[in-house]
């Protein structure tokens, strides 16, 4: 099945197919007992003791809505008409009985919806972590025995935690979906006070420390799209600020204006810097904040060299460089395509695999250009994320031969789903990691002959329905009706693109695509000298071969 095609299948039903897959996959469907009584007591939610999961959960689910999906229905009628306003909509003075019709507006313009609340709530440790201080990110790394290189940037800490976080909470014996109090161990009651203070929510009276956590949990969602609204409110007037400044405004302006401006911006400027360094340095942070890219200039600066070629020649390497761009753009165009059709989760976990640190806060249009500026590099090493694409027999027979006695136990299980067997994997390779030496060798070489099997056979022995839930992880919607095979397909493209992004697969369709470039590239090369009319047509030859290739991608 060829890719634009499924793409468009996927558009036709993705708002069907999320709307029914949240309704059956809440994030609290796989919460443990203890979380579901955690969030219950965090929101003051009277439940009976004792009480079984069933009726915990139909609890939560109860009362779900009105504080994770809607929590706005309860304010009153300035909380709502406040919080209008700093979405920048103009609201009339409002009576009580307009409340409604605020509630209504407020809808409209909430941080988030349902899906992606739900989003959230199964993956915390992408965002509960951005509203700590680097200092108690630092003191949590230290805490847990978590290295982090010098100097301590906070994208760096971030990461390292992330990293860390579910086999933390393992070996504590804790729980990691909505965690526990050892997630603020390191915290002191004026850390939990202060960080109420500073996102505006009310510290309980009467004040323990069991209440303060309880608080700092229960309004950490709220805190993190605040903070994501107020960062973009800022990238806006700094990306303004950056819109009116022209080459020409640069050029005109003295030393005294430059470093105005790069003190105002935030521009660090070295000492001595000279005034055509100092045009350079606002320039440089002028492209960076403006999205302007390496490849325009490249582009440019590819156009300006080749100007004084002569004119067979130049006619030559344009039909080539279109040929060229038409491989690359095909490539580029599918990988783009496959992306955004990605959770936010399986985006950061691309990022991740590559080691590029994910800053705090960032939305999904930010990691997609984050994803889309290294999509040319390849997953490197092994990861937890490898364990996703291998067969149950493969988990299976990894976690019996892990000495891990937790890991065994759970292979043993004749009614394990792959996704536990996956859990398992994953939490028994990091705490290998962890110790390192032979333990981590050998799970490490686990890997390279179980991937290495799996290349020609890979998903061939997959089932339906585990095809249908690796698909679920990257957030990809199931065309209705697709045979396993179709399902395959596309289990097998959303692999390619995670592993390679745009650069060279094992995949027949970019085989095909490169093999066209290479089998005429050379030849057309060295007719450049020559300045050859055959040079051009064989260029063209060569563009219409790699346009035929792109559309059986």
């Amino acid at each position: 099945m060829r890719i634009v095609k499924a793409l468009i299948s996927l558009a036709l039903v993705a708002d069907v197919t999320l709307a029914s897959s949240w309704l059956s996959k809440a994030a609290y469907n796989k919460w443990h007992e203890t979380e579901l009584e955690r969030w219950l007591s965090d929101n003051n939610i009277p439940y009976p003791t004792p009480a079984d999961r069933k009726e915990l959960e139909r609890l939560v689910q109860a009362n779900w809505d009105t504080h994770v999906v809607t929590p706005y229905r309860d304010w009153d009628a300035n909380r709502l008409t406040e919080y209008l306003k700093r979405k920048g909509v103009e609201t009339k003075e409002s009576a009580e009985n307009a409340r409604d019709s605020l509630i209504s507006q407020v809808k409209n313009y909430w941080y988030e919806t349902e899906d992606k609340a739900q989003a959230g709530w199964t993956n915390v440790k992408d965002w509960i972590l951005d509203t700590w201080s680097d200092s108690q990110l630092k003191a949590f790394c230290d805490r847990h025995g978590i290295p982090v290189p010098q100097p301590h940037k906070r994208d760096t800490l971030l990461q390292k935690v992330r990293e860390n976080f579910h086999t933390i909470a393992e070996k504590l014996g804790e729980t990691a979906s909505y965690p526990g109090d050892w997630l603020y161990e390191t915290w002191t009651e004026s850390d939990l006070k202060e960080w109420l203070d500073t996102h505006g929510f009310p510290a309980p009276q009467p004040t323990t420390r069991d209440k303060l956590i309880a608080s700092v949990r229960r309004n950490s969602r709220l805190a993190y799209l605040r903070m994501q609204e107020e960062a973009e409110r800022s990238r806006s007037k700094v990306q303004e600020a950056y819109a009116t400044l022209t080459d020409k405004l640069i050029d005109a302006w003295g030393e005294s204006q430059l470093k105005e401006f790069c003190d105002k911006n935030g521009i660090k400027v070295p000492q001595g810097t000279k005034l055509n360094e100092l045009r350079a340095l606002v320039r440089k942070h002028r492209a960076e904040i403006m999205g302007d890219t390496v490849a325009d200039s490249a582009a440019s600066a590819f156009g300006a060299a080749t100007s004084s070629i002569g004119s067979a020649a130049s006619r030559a390497t344009d039909a080539a460089a279109r040929a060229t761009d038409a491989a690359a753009q095909a490539i580029q165009d599918a990988f783009d395509k496959a992306i955004n059709t990605w959770s936010d989760s399986r985006l950061k976990a691309f990022l991740d695999a590559r080691g590029v640190p994910v800053p705090q806060g960032s939305k999904t249009n930010e990691l997609l250009a984050l994803v889309r500026k290294h999509a040319h590099k390849a997953a490197s090493g092994w990861t937890a994320w490898t364990w996703d694409d291998l067969t149950t027999d493969n988990l299976r027979e990894y976690l019996k031969s892990s000495g891990n006695a937790a890991a065994r136990k759970i292979a043993d299980k004749s009614d394990a789903t792959r996704e536990e067997l996956v859990a398992a994997a994953k939490r028994t390779y990091a705490s290998a990691s962890s110790a390192g030496g032979s333990i981590y060798a050998s799970a490490t070489n686990y890997l390279a002959k179980a991937t290495d099997s799996a290349k020609e056979s890979l998903f061939d022995t997959w089932s339906e329905s585990e095809l249908k839930a690796y698909l679920d992880s990257y957030g990809v919607p199931v065309p209705q009706g697709s045979t396993v095979n179709e399902l395959r397909a596309l289990a097998r493209r959303q692999y390619t693109y995670f592993k390679y992004g745009t650069s060279s697969p094992s995949s027949p369709a970019y085989a095909k695509i490169k093999e066209v470039l290479l089998n005429g590239w050379q030849w057309v090369a060295n007719q450049l000298k020559l300045g050859s009319e055959a040079a051009r047509d064989k260029a063209a030859e060569q563009e219409k071969a790699a346009k035929k290739a792109h559309q059986e991608l």
